[in-house]
């Protein structure tokens, strides 16, 4: 396995997991019965990080359908280097700090830890053109 699987390995077993704090501050917060149910506008709301944290899942989910293609493409081509590797492991760590960042709600350093994962796919379309 390449560096570069590895990490988008580690990034798709942490978008997957993401969902499990929003749905246990779902069972405190309505109980296990009312967190069963269909979704109703009379449902009383959840704490404010959960809210914060279901939002971050579900941008998580977006940029892994950008993310997984490209190391997928660079497996595909052979191309594994240093700088992929690097990128693939700071699009990690970057998805994680916005998911905690965002939860605690700071929105500017939740903008800028989401840039740092942009930029980083961005070195690996480059990478994959061969420009960087």
């Amino acid at each position: 396995m390449t560096r570069e699987l590895f990490w988008l390995t580690m990034t798709v077993i942490l978008t997957g997991l993401m969902w499990l704090p929003y749905v246990i501050d779902r069972c405190m917060v309505r109980g296990l019965k009312a967190t069963m149910d269909n979704p109703s506008p009379r449902a009383k709301p959840q704490s404010p990080w959960a809210q914060r944290l279901y939002f971050a899942h579900t941008n998580a989910v977006d940029n892994l359908v950008t993310f997984a293609p490209l190391v997928l493409i660079l497996d595909s081509i052979g191309r594994s280097t240093e700088t992929t590797a690097l990128a693939c492991a700071v699009y990690f760590w970057a998805r994680l700090g916005h998911a905690v960042v965002y939860a605690a709600g700071l929105p500017v350093i939740r903008t800028l830890v989401w840039t740092v994962g942009f930029l980083a796919q961005a070195a690996l379309v480059l990478a994959i053109f061969g420009k960087l």
